[in-house]
């Protein structure tokens, strides 16, 4: 039970879980940290226990065994984390791209999608060599093509999106957190 007063197992509709989803560099993990902590659950980044259950890095992932095999991890990660309770979860940029993953966060907890402008993405990983997937190319063309496949998947099962622009990760935790505990019925 969350030690947040607001949420609790009755105002939540049987959803006690939060799913954050978006683009890349949006800030999920580093807001869902303080979202868990003011509600009082456990955070969970989907990317980081797949790290720890393979023993590699998500990028030596994609280097030896593939972007096909990655997502088979992650489906099987987050069937395992969708079904836990009372926790948020940062999920990885590509986690929508499987139908059954869109499934699974839908059914089982609130999903906030966080979104910010992909110049503003781009900056934020320019440096990054964490992101498999923006490795030797322009980050802003790839992250244009990685959007115009992501956004309506994100917007398709995004319960609210949060624009993450101009706001601190403060505000932008409590603003999730504020929507998240107005779900009573």
């Amino acid at each position: 039970m969350s030690h947040f007063p607001c949420c609790t197992t009755a105002t939540l509709k049987g959803k006690q879980n939060l799913f954050l989803i978006g683009m890349t560099a949006t800030g999920k993990s580093t807001v869902g940290k303080l979202v868990a902590k003011t509600l009082g659950y456990d955070f969970v980044d989907s990317d980081t226990v797949i790290e720890e259950r393979a023993g590699a890095a998500i990028s030596w992932i994609f280097e030896i065994e593939g972007e096909q095999k990655f997502r088979e991890r992650e489906t099987a990660v987050l069937r395992e984390l969708t079904a836990m309770d009372n926790i948020v979860l940062a999920t990885g940029g590509g986690a929508v791209l499987r139908q059954q993953n869109r499934r699974m966060l839908q059914t089982h907890g609130w999903v906030a999608c966080l979104t910010s402008p992909l110049e503003v993405l781009a900056k934020r990983v320019e440096q990054s060599t964490t992101r498999p997937l923006l490795q030797d190319v322009a980050p802003l063309k790839r992250l244009k093509e990685m959007q115009s496949k992501r956004m309506p998947l994100y917007d398709g099962i995004a319960d609210r999106t949060f624009d993450t622009l101009g706001m601190t990760t403060q505000e932008t935790a409590r603003e999730i957190t504020d929507w998240f505990c107005s779900k009573a019925p």
